[in-house]
C-alpha cells in the first residue's frame, strides 16, 4: 500500500480511466441486464444507449461511467484487482439508471442524451416497471457478492439518502424565491449531497468494501464521493445557465427558463446586493432568462458557485489523503474528481 504522497506509478488521465473502467464493466453489466424479462431488458438496454425502441442495436452514448470508475478504483485503492469492484460497479450503475428513469417521469423530461426518455418512448407505466426491475436486480447482484449483506446495507443507506434528496428537490419547486420560505444554499447543499453525492460515495465505498478495505477507508471513500456529488451538481447548475448548448444538449439559460432553484441563483439571491433585489423582482414576475442570467452573475452567483465546487473538490481530495490508498488508483481518483469539477467552469 502507498499513500497519495508516496512515489507511485503515474495515474492515467481521467478520460482514459473512465474508458478503461467502462470497458471492464460492460460485459458484466450486459450479462446482468440479460437476466431481466425481455421487455424490461429492452427498456433497460434502451436507457443505456445499447438499442433503439424495438431492440435494434444502437450506438448512442451511455454516459461517462463515473460511478463504474469509482467502484473499480475503490477496489484498486484497497489493494485488490479492479475486477473485485465489478459487482459494485454493476449494482450502482443499475441503481443510477433506475433513478434516471423515475426522475425523468417526475420532472416531465422528454429527452435525455438527445434521445426520447424511456417513459416517452415506451410509456409511463412501462418505464416505472423497468426502473423497479433495475433496482431489484441491483440488490440481487450485491447480495450475490462476497460482501453480501454488508454491501446491500451500504446500498440501502445510499438509496435512502437519494430518495430524501429527490424529495427535497421536488419540494424546492414550490418554495418562494425570497422571504421566510426561500431555499438557502445550505439546504441546497444537503439536497445535492443526498441526491447526487450519496450514490457516488456509495460506488467508491462499495468498491473498497468488495476489495477488502478496512471500515475507515470505506468511510473515507464515501465522504470523497459525497463531496464530488455536491461539486458535480453545482457545476451542472453553472452549465445549466451558461453552458454551451453543443456540449450540454440544452438551450442556453435552460435552467432559468425552467425556473429551477439552482446554486448560482440561490447564492445570488442571498448576496444582499442591488442586483440580487432586481433578480428577485425579475424571478417573481417571470422575466427574460438572459436578463436573469446577467443579474445572477452581477450578484456574484456564478463566482459563488465556482468557489463552492472548488471547495468540495478540495474536501474530496482531503478525504482521500486521510487514509492509506494503493497507487495508482489513489491518483486516478483525484484525476476523476478534478476532471468532473473542471468542466467548463
Amino acid at each position: 500500500m502507498t499513500t497519495l504522497d508516496s512515489v507511485a506509478p503515474a495515474p492515467l488521465a481521467a478520460p482514459q480511466v473512465l474508458d478503461r473502467c467502462r470497458t471492464s464493466v460492460a460485459p458484466a453489466l450486459r450479462e446482468a441486464v440479460g437476466r431481466l424479462h425481455p421487455w424490461l431488458g429492452e427498456m433497460a438496454a434502451y436507457s443505456f444507449g445499447w438499442c433503439e425502441v424495438g431492440g435494434a442495436p444502437a450506438a448512442a452514448s451511455g454516459g461517462k461511467g463515473v460511478r463504474q470508475a469509482l467502484a473499480l478504483l475503490g477496489a484498486e485503492a484497497a489493494g485488490a484487482p479492479g475486477r473485485a469492484g465489478v459487482p459494485a460497479a454493476v449494482a450502482v450503475e443499475l441503481v443510477h439508471a433506475f433513478s434516471l428513469l423515475h426522475d425523468d417521469i417526475m420532472d416531465g423530461d422528454q429527452a435525455r442524451r438527445r434521445r426520447p426518455t424511456v417513459w416517452k418512448a415506451y410509456g409511463t407505466g412501462p418505464a416505472v416497471l423497468a426502473g423497479d426491475a433495475l433496482f431489484a436486480l441491483a440488490v440481487e447482484i450485491l447480495a450475490e457478492s462476497r460482501a453480501g449483506g454488508a454491501a446491500v446495507r451500504l446500498l440501502s443507506a445510499a438509496l435512502a439518502d437519494l430518495v430524501r434528496g429527490q424529495a427535497d428537490d421536488l419540494l424546492f419547486a414550490s418554495r418562494d424565491w425570497t422571504g421566510p420560505g426561500q431555499v438557502g444554499p445550505a439546504e441546497y447543499r444537503a439536497m445535492a449531497e443526498h441526491k447526487t453525492g450519496a450514490l457516488l460515495g456509495c460506488a467508491a465505498a462499495l468498491g473498497a468494501l468488495l476489495g477488502g478495505a478496512p471500515p475507515a477507508t470505506v468511510a473515507a471513500l464515501d465522504r470523497a464521493g459525497r463531496h464530488l456529488g455536491i461539486a458535480f451538481q453545482v457545476v451542472d447548475d453553472v452549465l445549466g445557465i451558461w453552458g454551451d448548448p453543443a456540449v450540454t444538449g440544452k438551450p442556453v439559460h435552460a435552467d432559468l427558463r425552467e425556473r429551477k432553484k439552482t446554486y448560482p441563483v440561490l447564492a445570488a439571491l442571498g448576496s444582499g446586493t442591488p442586483a440580487a433585489r432586481r433578480l428577485a423582482t425579475l424571478l417573481e414576475r417571470g422575466g427574460e432568462p438572459a436578463e436573469a442570467a446577467a443579474l445572477v452573475a452581477e450578484a456574484g452567483g456564478r463566482a459563488a458557485a465556482t468557489a463552492e465546487a472548488r471547495h468540495h473538490a478540495d474536501a474530496g481530495k482531503a478525504a482521500l489523503a486521510g487514509v492509506s490508498l494503493a497507487a495508482p488508483a489513489a491518483g486516478e481518483l483525484r484525476e476523476i474528481l478534478e476532471f468532473l469539477v473542471r468542466r467548463d467552469l
